[in-house]
Formats: C-alpha cells, sequence, structure tokens
C-alpha cells in the first residue's frame, strides 16, 4: 500500500534558513494534495528564571509580557509565509491555501513537536536541521534527532545552510 500523505506538520525555529525546509513541505504538499499545519515550540524559561522575572514584574505584567511575544512570534510566522508565498509564486500554486493552521506553542521543543504530530494525525514532519555539533550531532541536530528517534510518523529532515 502507498501512504497517502494528507497533512504535513512543518516545524520551524523560524530562522532566514529555515525557509528551505518550508519549500520542502510546501512543494510536497502541492504535489500530494496535503495541507500544512506550521508549528513554533517556545521554549520555556527555567523555573527560577521564570520565578525571579515574575517577583520582578508581578503575575499580570508577566502574563501580558507572554501573550505579546506569543501574539508577536505567529504575527512574524504568518508575515515570512508571506513573503515565501510571494517568491514561490511562480513554483508552488495556491501557496497560502495550503497552509491550514498556524500554531505557536510553549514547552520542550522536541516533546511538543510529537505530541502535536499525534493530534493533529500528521503523515509526515519536515523541519530542518543545523547539525552544529561535531560529537552528538554531526549529521542531525539535536531537535531533530530526538523527533526522529521517538516519532513513529516519517521525518523529513532537510540539511539548512548556516548563516
Amino acid at each position: 500500500m502507498v501512504p497517502k500523505i494528507k497533512k504535513i506538520l512543518y516545524a520551524t525555529d523560524l530562522s532566514d534558513s529555515a525557509r528551505n525546509a518550508f519549500g520542502y513541505a510546501a512543494d510536497l504538499a502541492q504535489r500530494y494534495g496535503a495541507m500544512i499545519t506550521i508549528l513554533y515550540v517556545m521554549e520555556n524559561m527555567s523555573h527560577i528564571v521564570e520565578t525571579e522575572v515574575k517577583e520582578m514584574v508581578g503575575q499580570k505584567e508577566w502574563d501580558k509580557l507572554k501573550s505579546e511575544r506569543l501574539n508577536y512570534v505567529t504575527k512574524k510566522i504568518k508575515s515570512r509565509l508571506e513573503d515565501f508565498c510571494q517568491e514561490m509564486n511562480s513554483e508552488i500554486d495556491s501557496c497560502r491555501l495550503l497552509v491550514e493552521d498556524v500554531l505557536v506553542i510553549r514547552g520542550n521543543p522536541p516533546e511538543e513537536i510529537l505530541t502535536v504530530s499525534k493530534d493533529i494525525n500528521a503523515d509526515m514532519i519536515v523541519m530542518g536541521s543545523y547539525g552544529h555539533n561535531i560529537l552528538k550531532d554531526a549529521f542531525i541536530g539535536g531537535t531533530a534527532r530526538k523527533v526522529v528517534k521517538k516519532s513513529s510518523t516519517p521525518v523529513l529532515v532537510v540539511r539548512l545552510p548556516k548563516n
């Protein structure tokens, strides 16, 4: 049986290089008639740092700052999507229509990528990797390595150019 690709989870770190990985996700979505969910995971602060910041600014201001950051990142993703789609207009038809959802969440990136993949019933995960650490991440970056190791969903890892 040939697997059907109908839902693609594209996990991004919002770097300029990450648009290369989105190009693969968009191309696959167009070829297979799939929809893309874009995911950005904001790493949590350490408990100690978060506690100190809350004590300095107060709970209400802390909640406001977190909300503003979430809104900022969501707008940034949508803006980058627009830019990418304008650049790729001749190569990828209806680029904007390929994106079903944009999710920005807090947590541990590998864990959240795996959780969202299951939650949306993704048929494929597409993500970039820099693989900078010579010893343990020689071929694939830390987040991508953990996702590939634990995912039951196929993962396409796109080697990203270093800026």
